[in-house]
């Protein structure tokens, strides 16, 4: 019974970007994650511990985004998904979508979308 889990809109302030003025102040970037996994264990039970923490995902994204301090969103995607797949071990699937609101001043924003499978 696999289901999807996540997160829409989890807004992280962080360094990000390739000119001198975004590597001086923090910008605002938004990040949809989505997981798959297994929903059988977790429906049965009806514990957290079973099913996937989205707070702790949460938490573990935003660390490693404020950390970093990427250059491009497409490497903030991929370390974003790599990370997740290392710290769900029961998702078989990672989903995230990242967008940069200030990235261009004509558009909503800019953003990058990688799916990754164990």
């Amino acid at each position: 019974m696999t289901g999807t889990t996540g997160l829409k809109d989890l807004r992280v302030e962080c360094i990000i970007g390739i000119y001198p003025h975004e590597r001086a102040a923090t910008q605002t970037v938004f990040l949809d994650i989505e997981l798959d996994y297994d929903f059988a264990v977790p429906a049965a039970s009806d514990t957290i511990a079973d099913a996937v923490d989205y707070d702790a995902v949460a938490a573990g994204v935003t660390a490693l985004l404020q950390a970093s301090k990427f250059q491009l969103i497409e490497t903030m995607a991929e370390r974003a998904a790599a990370q997740l797949l290392a710290d769900v071990p029961v998702a078989t699937a990672v989903r995230i979508e990242v967008r940069k609101p200030a990235a261009v001043p004509a558009a909503t924003c800019s953003f990058v979308r990688v799916e990754r499978r164990r």
